[in-house]
């Protein structure tokens, strides 16, 4: 593994996942928009991929020094699951009901002179109403099929066939949704000057523009684990494609 700035920024999280603080901290797109190159990427962002590298080493020596972060591209799909479920849905589903009251504070007392904010809130209600919806089907269809034809897999049995066709119909609609949020993230972050509190913000608006930059942060990196680890594996796992890829002569272990 090599850091350089032909490699995509999705190869490059995958790769180095420290690399995805950096990513967040530079308002660098790994999630959704990391097809492109990191050399593409900072040129958009105008921005010295010499420097970005420089800070990739540094993050990746950090990783080095403290190993206790899971290498989730090659952990169990289940396990993948349990942490997207425990870590990530469960701080959007507490964040979404703490965040909703503080929006009315802040709106009803700053709203007047900062209508900003009355944009910022109808971007975050519908984006909360898509991610309640959206949690809810992977939790309740695709993530109990995928654990189960992993199961399957390990265990050399039969894949039952799934109700929805094929494991790539419900990642596809997932992966629109997530495009969608992202629109509405960035839709956020525009409006609020990149979540910066006027200087006649009390504390009750400095703390929602905090939270929101941690609720952005932590979905960068729940639609990380999804796009570019658990649904990549869970389509190459699927009987159809391992058939593929045998008869085109691929002998890599998926799992």
């Amino acid at each position: 593994m090599s850091l350089t700035t032909t490699k995509t920024v999705r190869e490059l999280a995958l790769e180095f996942p420290n690399a995805t603080r950096v990513f967040e901290k530079l308002g660098i797109d790994y999630c959704c928009g990391g097809n492109k190159s990191l050399e593409e990427a900072c040129a958009a962002a105008n921005l010295s991929a010499d420097e970005i590298l420089d800070s990739l080493e540094l993050a990746e020596e950090a990783s080095r020094a403290n190993q206790s972060e899971r290498n989730w591209p090659i952990e169990p799909l289940a396990d993948v699951i349990d942490h997207i479920k425990s870590t990530h849905h469960k701080y959007t589903r507490e964040e979404i009901a703490r965040l909703g009251p503080l929006f009315d504070k802040v709106c009803s007392v700053h709203g007047k002179n900062h209508p900003e904010l009355q944009h910022v809130r109808a971007s975050f209600r519908g984006l909360a109403q898509e991610l309640t919806t959206h949690m809810m089907k992977e939790e309740m269809v695709l993530f109990p099929y995928i654990v189960r034809m992993e199961e399957s897999v390990i265990q050399r049995e039969p894949v039952l066939p799934p109700p929805f066709g094929s494991v790539q119909n419900p990642v596809t609609m997932m992966m629109h949704e997530h495009d969608s949020a992202g629109d509405a993230l960035r839709a956020m972050r525009q409006a609020s000057a990149g979540y910066t509190p006027p200087g006649d913000a009390c504390i009750s608006y400095q703390t929602l523009y905090k939270a929101l930059a941690d609720f952005e942060a932590d979905l960068h990196q729940h639609i990380h684990l999804e796009n570019n680890i658990l649904f990549p594996r869970a389509i190459a796992m699927e009987p159809g494609h391992r058939e593929e890829r045998r008869e085109n002569g691929c002998t890599c272990n998926t799992h």
